[in-house]
């Protein structure tokens, strides 16, 4: 009589071990992918079609601990449509929580993964039929925008001119010709929709549904053959200083001007921490009136002396300029950040790999040696990690 083959325990748990980790691997790689094709193609804010979820999926889904708050919320209504980016990022959600799952729950999970993985790769097939492409605007194009403090009274405003740059680039050109000194938190407000630093705002960021300022151009929000056009934007939410950023039009540069360029304001900025729109007036007539109980203490925290009628455009400029001359660095790579961007401040300060910066020599031989030597764009893709580990950095030859 034949033996039969004995099979160790152990041997048995190190497979079924290693095939829910090569699952694990297999979608997180495949999210990766995605997002990379996804960005390439432009279809992140795509709707994906055709998706749908059984009681099992959603409940599912709603649970798992990386979703981000607006997407668990949008799960909760059952009518609601997902974009590509955040399918992409139900997937790799699964898979962070894949290994450690009993094996009903991974059942149900890798069950999930394919439906949302089939309508995702419907998505891309899509794309070989005809599909009517947005517009590109202009490269380089040039905005005029007037910046009001809102309930200044009389108005306190400057006229700029700025290049295409993101939102979080728009903040600067704002804190440099206001004349505010970027020592608070800050968001743009277009229509219902918030825009902010992921890495500032933190928890807030996912919780109030915010879009990314630091990926966000100025030329996505403002629409198409827009004459006039406004938004909002917040400076330091304890004072709340709630500046109307209105867009005046396209306007043709002038032969040998550099820009960005504050043309046009008046009076100056207020002090910071001096109590918000309300409380500057009071400021005002306290430094004003030697009479008043607080004169010699405010002229005193101001400096000594305050003119709030004082502003000039040309320093105004000049701070611009210096501010971008500061930051401005070779332009040898550009960084595509695709997902969240929230890197790890060991990562950003290290090999300065900063959403949307130009990287010099210096940072690019950090990242890869010798890849000076060529022409070359550097992909960053941050996968969600919770501990911000599993950065990916892709160099390729254009």
């Amino acid at each position: 009589m034949a033996k039969k083959k004995q099979i160790k325990s152990g041997d048995g748990v190190s497979r079924k071990a290693k095939l829910i980790a090569d699952q694990s691997v297999a979608l997180a790689e495949y999210s990766a992918n995605a997002l990379v094709a996804a960005e390439q193609l432009r279809i992140k804010s795509k709707p994906v079609e055709g998706l749908s979820f059984q009681d099992f999926e959603r409940a599912v889904l709603v649970g798992l601990p990386a979703l981000s708050a607006k997407v668990r919320k949008k799960l909760a209504r059952p009518d609601e449509s997902f974009t590509v980016a955040e399918v992409v990022s139900m997937v790799m959600a699964v898979a962070e929580v894949i290994i450690g799952a009993g094996r009903n729950q991974r059942v149900e999970l890798l069950l999930t993964a394919k439906n949302l993985m089939e309508c995702l790769q419907k998505s891309f097939v899509m794309l070989d039929e005809p599909v009517k492409q947005k517009k590109p605007k202009a490269a380089g194009l040039l905005y005029q925008l007037k910046i009001t403090l809102k309930e200044s009274q009389p108005p306190i405003w400057r006229r700029i001119q700025v290049k295409d740059c993101t939102l979080d680039k728009l903040h600067e050109h704002i804190q440099t010709a206001m004349g505010w000194t970027n020592s608070h938190l800050h968001h743009f407000e277009v229509g219902d929709q918030l825009y902010g630093d992921p890495m500032l705002l933190q928890e807030n960021f996912e919780e109030m549904e915010y879009e990314d300022s630091t990926t966000t151009n100025l030329s996505e929000i403002i629409p198409e053959n827009a004459k006039k056009f406004r938004f909002i934007y917040e400076y330091d939410f304890g004072d709340s200083w709630y500046h109307e950023v209105l867009f005046e039009g396209c306007p043709s540069e002038e032969p040998g001007k550099r820009y960005p360029l504050c043309i046009d304001g008046k009076r100056a900025c207020p002090p910071e921490d001096c109590g918000g729109i309300w409380g500057y007036p009071d400021f005002i007539q306290a430094i004003e009136n030697p009479d008043d109980e607080r004169h010699a203490e405010l002229l005193e925290w101001i400096g000594g002396s305050f003119d709030p009628g004082a502003f000039d455009p040309a320093a105004a400029t000049k701070a611009m300029k210096k501010g971008d001359a500061e930051k401005e660095l070779p332009k040898v790579g550009t960084i595509i950040v695709i997902g969240n961007t929230k890197l790890d401040s060991v990562i950003r300060k290290e090999m300065q790999l900063i959403p949307g910066q130009i990287l010099d020599d210096k940072a690019l031989r950090t990242a890869e040696k010798n890849l000076a030597a060529f022409d070359a764009t550097i992909e960053v893709i941050d996968t969600n990690d919770p501990g911000f580990k599993d950065i990916l950095v892709r160099v390729k030859k254009k």
